[in-house]
């Protein structure tokens, strides 16, 4: 039913002007809203707010496995994931999207897989899908590179841990990067993140430190660019990617009949 998937972050709850909802069933239970279907740019796109529509689940509850799930078995194959981010650099200026091409999880207590019976080891050298990457490079409207960490939340970091992270050489951080891209992965979905920077994290610049209004207010005055960014990126995706993402577990012997079956079963 659509070969695009977008997963709406904090304060993105709709997209797609003609969208229908389509009920999907899932092995670990309902995604986080029924994905709606909709045309977008001639391309069939399906679209979950990863928060709920009313932002009733936290970072930590999310249930990414569902919501990944569910769009593979509506025939998603590519996977847009923007994300509300604070900036660990000063140059990273609110309103600014970074593509990242390197995560670090920080976080614990999240299922990290949807092979739990089996031992299924997927290369994450490079998480996200280089197509996906360069197609919102091109845009020209991003910075093109940079690391996510994400922490658990949902409270912010402590300066001390803000500053650590900056220490780090890390760009941005966020609290849903992860384990949604090492679940993509095992999903054998090209996945890429699209980070918009809210605020300077604490301890980063002076200040009284990130609040969750702002969060909010500066992601909705970003909203419009967003959704004009992913209409451009949506319509110039490739309708059969070349790159590696689809193709994870074609050489796992160890994962090869559980990841057949269940893949088989998503795909029915």
């Amino acid at each position: 039913m659509a070969d695009i998937g977008v997963l709406g972050g904090s304060g993105f709850y709709s997209f797609l002007a003609d969208a229908r909802p389509v009920e999907v069933e899932t092995p670990f239970g309902p995604p986080s809203e029924p994905p709606v279907v909709g045309s977008l740019g001639g391309r069939e796109v399906a679209f979950i707010p990863r928060h709920g529509a009313d932002h009733r689940f936290p970072p930590h509850r999310v249930n990414y496995r569902a919501n990944l799930w569910a769009l593979r078995a509506l025939g998603v194959r590519q996977v847009l994931a923007p994300c509300a981010v604070g900036s660990l650099r000063p140059e990273l200026v609110p309103g600014t999207f970074l593509v990242p091409d390197q995560y670090v999880d920080r976080t614990w207590g999240r299922p990290q897989t949807v092979y739990d019976d089996l031992a299924v080891h997927t290369t994450a050298a490079d998480p996200y899908c280089p197509t996906g990457r360069e197609a919102v490079i091109a845009t020209g409207n991003v910075v093109p590179t940079g690391t996510l960490v994400v922490i658990n939340g949902p409270r912010f970091s402590t300066r001390a841990e803000s500053q650590w992270h900056a220490a780090q050489g890390w760009s941005v951080v966020g609290m849903t990067g992860a384990p949604e891209a090492a679940l993509a992965r095992e999903l054998a979905l090209c996945y890429t993140s699209i980070a918009l920077v809210t605020d300077h994290d604490a301890g980063t610049t002076p200040g009284e430190g990130v609040t969750a209004d702002e969060v909010f207010k500066v992601f909705a005055h970003s909203l419009t660019r967003l959704q004009a960014l992913l209409t451009q990126v949506i319509t110039t995706l490739p309708t059969t990617p070349t790159c590696p993402c689809q193709h994870t577990l074609d050489n796992t012997p160890a994962a090869s009949s559980e990841s057949a079956r269940l893949l088989a079963e998503v795909a029915r």
